[in-house]
């Protein structure tokens, strides 16, 4: 009898299947932030850098989570592969196109930050784990820390947990102090999201 446990050769994604989870990542995204936004939260990442430039300058968080993705992407091509790039570049795409449109379409009138941090944070954990497992991404601070790891040897989860930090810290003027420790939160449910599923070995589609 085969060990159920021993990982097999999985059957490779089609080009449908990858197209529709990089659409349902693109919307999970585009819903967390606007979830932490009408609370007034930041995260860590790239989710977080736009936040708080969106609370600055009113402009959509997702139209500028691609804008100043657009460097980080350039280091994708570099670091991790044109495929992987590619479809990076069509999340970035598909979260300014579904963050203009839900402007016109949603509206969040009130929600507590406790709510919007574990919420919040947890679909964009969910929409990064989506991605993630069709061999996409968000690009922004998760490609450097995965190169650093690869090149350097650091461990990415450190590193990512630091430049979190140094993110969120960075809001504490824009959010104010007593939506830091929320925002702290936030950035912790999306982290502990691919801590739990997002493991070598444990997925065998690709």
């Amino acid at each position: 009898m085969p060990d159920v446990n021993t990982p097999t050769a999985g059957r490779p994604h089609s080009v449908i299947e990858d197209a529709y989870a990089l659409v349902i990542g693109c919307i999970l995204l585009v819903i967390g932030l606007i979830f932490l936004k009408a609370a007034g939260l930041a995260t860590g990442g790239i989710a977080g850098i736009a936040l708080i430039l969106s609370y600055v300058s009113g402009v959509p968080a997702g139209v500028l989570f691609t804008l100043v993705n657009l460097p980080f992407l350039a280091f994708a091509t570099w670091a991790m592969g044109r495929r992987f790039a590619a479809k990076t570049v069509l999340v970035n795409i598909g979260i300014a196109t579904f963050s203009a449109w839900s402007r016109l379409s949603i509206r969040v009138v009130e929600v507590h930050p406790f709510f919007a941090a574990i919420f919040g944070g947890t679909v964009i954990g969910m929409g990064i784990l989506a991605l993630a497992r069709h061999q996409a991404g968000v690009g922004g601070t998760g490609v450097v820390t995965l190169w650093l790891q690869r090149t350097r040897g650091w461990n990415a989860g450190y590193v990512q947990i630091a430049i979190d930090l140094v993110i969120v810290g960075a809001a504490a003027p824009v959010i104010g102090g007593g939506a830091l420790g929320w925002s702290l939160l936030s950035a912790t449910a999306t982290s502990l999201i691919l801590v739990a599923w997002h493991r070598p070995g444990r997925y065998i589609g690709h």
